[in-house]
């Protein structure tokens, strides 16, 4: 059973995802204003699922607000599509996003795969000419600097790195990170894969290839 903290202010919204996860023996805590939810209360959260257009906070802001606050998943429940609002949100922290409307049953499948690897276990680390990824404090270092990956970005980053050279499509390292089928949703890892490039040129390091109609791999 994990506590899980659900924003939205459609009431309709609340209690289908509540209903639902609870289904999964999950407490479920809902609030249709993020004004409202206490702050010194959030390390009691196992994960956070937040939606973005709200009157009062959105989820944007109020994501950026607790992110250091918080080291659970943070989920959006969005009605925004486009690439540009996407990258905004998981460049703040966010691990994952899904779209509105949405199907009860594949929130509840993602929701299950971001608990399960957080208990996912690490012992050791990666090490290679000029980044060390620490698999048991879950950081990537770079030239001995600590890059500021999020939970999602640094968990591709490890899948690749223990598969170096091995090309990988979208799709399979959804699967493999996310434990979810990868045909669901595959723009996320675009997307994140993007931030991470980002967050590695600033070290003029870039890990990644794209193999162009295939996916990425780790040299």
């Amino acid at each position: 059973m994990a506590a899980i903290l659900m924003v939205d202010d459609e009431r309709p919204i609340l209690e289908l995802v509540k209903n639902g996860l609870q289904k999964d023996g999950h407490l479920v805590t809902i609030y249709a204003s993020a004004a409202q939810v206490p702050l010194d209360k959030l390390n009691r959260y196992d994960l956070i699922i937040l939606d973005i257009m709200m009157p009062d906070i959105d989820g944007f802001s109020y994501c950026g607000k607790i992110r250091s606050l918080v080291d659970c998943p943070i989920l959006f429940l969005t009605a925004k599509t486009l690439e540009n609002d996407i990258t905004y949100g998981l460049g703040l922290g966010a691990d994952d996003y899904l779209t509105k409307p949405f199907r009860i049953a594949e929130l509840r499948a993602r929701v299950n795969a971001h608990l399960r690897r957080e208990h996912r276990e690490r012992h050791t680390a990666l090490t290679f000419e000029r980044i060390k990824i620490d698999l048991s404090a879950k950081e990537l270092w770079a030239d001995n600097v600590s890059v500021p990956l999020t939970k999602s970005e640094y968990l591709i980053c490890e899948y690749l790195a223990r598969n170096k050279g091995q090309v990988f499509s979208k799709e399979q390292i959804y699967e493999a990170v996310f434990s979810l089928d990868g045909s669901s949703d595959n723009s996320t890892i675009s997307t994140h894969i993007k931030n991470i490039r980002a967050k590695l040129s600033k070290l003029d390091i870039q890990p990644i290839t794209t193999v162009w109609g295939i996916g990425y791999k780790w040299e």
